[in-house]
């Protein structure tokens, strides 16, 4: 859905769609003018739904925004990660912001383990794991318009994450609250770690927000 609205912009000013999979990606960014935010929910089933109900704002730009999970184990938790066509411009501000240029793989489920993020990054050689941008990409170049995927490393190669949220997970693929809370009342053991673990995203999502800020304060 769409969780923020653009408002009147000049000719000279880019339109651009900024697309997050869950609301706690998103809550530190506030969107100027030209900027439209949407939630899509997380999977690529979700993030193609949602870039065709936001296209009705004709985006000039489309950024696929969020956490993502460390492969290559030279990037650390915090680190912003990119990928951008050529087409958007906006490659060289995003290195000036301390970003680092990389390769996502767009993955079908979430990838919960140390372990399992080696033996994906000997696969793929992909520097980070998310599960929506692919498809975004991929959409986007069909139709001619330059996107660009921007992400934040939630949690990176050698960390696991403090449960599988794969079995948390509802019928649409969202993290299901409810299977949430009777999971930590079978093991009350986790919540301290699962509440530092909220702590380390919550310092990712400013990071990213501090990137995102900085680079379309650019691109107006």
């Amino acid at each position: 859905m769409i969780s923020a609205q653009h408002d009147s912009e000049s000719a000279a000013r880019k339109r651009v769609l900024v697309l997050f999979a869950v609301r706690d990606e998103v809550k530190h960014f506030q969107p100027g003018a030209g900027c439209v935010v949407a939630v899509s929910g997380i999977g690529k089933i979700n993030a193609e739904r949602a870039l065709t109900g936001a296209l009705v704002h004709r985006p000039q730009l489309v950024l696929t925004c969020g956490y993502c999970g460390g492969l290559n184990p030279e990037h650390k938790r915090g680190d912003v990660i990119f990928d951008a066509d050529a087409q958007s411009g906006i490659a060289d501000a995003l290195v000036r912001l301390g970003a680092k240029p990389g390769t996502f793989h767009c993955a079908d489920r979430i990838v919960t383990t140390a372990e399992e993020k080696k033996a994906l990054w000997q696969l793929t050689g992909a520097d980070a794991v998310e599960m929506e941008s692919g498809v975004i990409r991929a959409f986007c170049r069909e139709r001619g318009i330059p996107s660009a995927t921007v992400r934040v490393i939630s949690d990176d190669a050698t960390q696991d994450l403090p449960m599988d949220f794969n079995k948390l997970s509802g019928a649409d693929g969202n993290i299901s609250y409810l299977k949430l809370a009777i999971a930590l009342a079978k093991s009350p053991g986790r919540v301290p770690e699962l509440m530092r673990f909220q702590r380390e995203l919550d310092a990712c999502s400013r990071s990213l927000a501090r990137t995102l800020h900085d680079l379309l304060a650019q691109t107006r």
